[in-house]
């Protein structure tokens, strides 16, 4: 069995990415496993990162992996790895369109209870997968802190009963804020935390972009603001969202306090922003991190709920 505090969970996708004016980056680390594995590595960590992988994965991303990771916890499959096109328009919308016939099994495998996954237990985990997978995983590490990251398919389907299957087995649930505006159909964010909280999500984690993020803890009555750590060049939003999950749950695991976890998950989006695909761990990390983390901090404001 391999060890480790923490592992993400999903999957690892090579993007194509199309930019509004007609750049390309083609090749590109990707994929909502991948970035939180590097959210919980900016903060410190080495992370496993659980999911699948096809036979013809590059050898230079398998290389990376492997340096930054514990990647004891990939399967191998015969297909071909998932790739997709990301194409992004003005807006910031961003339309994904895979490349390959064979998409599904990288989405959800393995599964909790596969002798693929190594880990005997762990402190923290990331989990982007549809509510009626949560249980699983909770029942597969029962005492670890599990941030569940939900898949934006049925969000953005307003499907509130598949929603809120997977809350009572996560204790910690971050959508964005796109995704849970339109299953609710409310525009406030404040208002949206108090339907998160009533919906019997334990710790709330509603990510915004450029606006931070909201995080609030059931019965405290209160929710924290936490400002977007500045990157210092925007390079590619994708990922920044699950890299911030990767952070938070880092960050929670470590304090015990939402506040603290978010500004973890801001410093760490920040890393993301300011590469194209997933971000590689500079060389003053330690030094970089504190001084993000810090701006974090410096941020935070609370509103009463």
């Amino acid at each position: 069995m391999s060890q480790t505090d923490f592992i993400a969970i999903g999957s690892i996708i090579i993007d194509d990415i199309v930019y509004p004016d007609g750049r390309t980056s083609m090749g590109v680390l990707g994929g909502g496993g991948c970035h939180a594995a590097y959210g919980m590595a900016f903060a410190g960590e080495r992370p496993g990162l659980v999911g699948l992988a096809g036979e013809d994965l590059p050898a230079e991303i398998r290389a990376r992996l492997e340096r930054d990771f514990d990647t004891a916890g990939l399967a191998w499959t015969h297909h071909p790895q998932v790739r997709g096109w990301q194409i992004f328009e003005w807006n910031g919308v961003r339309n994904e369109i895979f490349r390959v016939e064979v998409v599904e099994p990288f989405m959800f495998h393995p599964p909790a209870d596969s002798a693929d996954v190594p880990y005997d237990s762990v402190r923290g985990l990331t989990l982007l997968r549809e509510g009626k997978y949560v249980e699983g995983w909770r029942r597969r590490f029962p005492d670890a802190a599990l941030l569940w990251e939900p898949t934006r398919a049925f969000m953005l389907a307003a499907d509130h009963s598949a929603f809120a299957a997977g809350i009572p087995q996560a204790d910690i649930v971050s959508p964005n804020l796109h995704e849970a505006q339109t299953m609710y159909g409310i525009e406030d964010e404040v208002e949206i935390m108090r339907r998160l909280l009533a919906d019997g999500v334990k710790i709330a984690a509603l990510r915004m972009g450029e606006r931070g993020s909201l995080a609030a803890r059931q019965g405290e009555g209160e929710a924290h603001f936490i400002p977007a750590v500045e990157a210092p060049e925007v390079a590619d939003q994708t990922g920044a969202g699950n890299t911030y999950c990767g952070g938070f749950v880092v960050g929670y695991c470590r304090s015990g306090d939402v506040a603290e976890a978010g500004c973890y998950g801001a410093a760490a989006a920040s890393f993301t922003l300011e590469s194209i695909g997933c971000g590689r761990i500079p060389a003053d990390r330690e030094v970089e991190w504190e001084r993000r983390l810090g701006e974090a901090r410096g941020g935070v404001r609370t509103v009463r709920l």
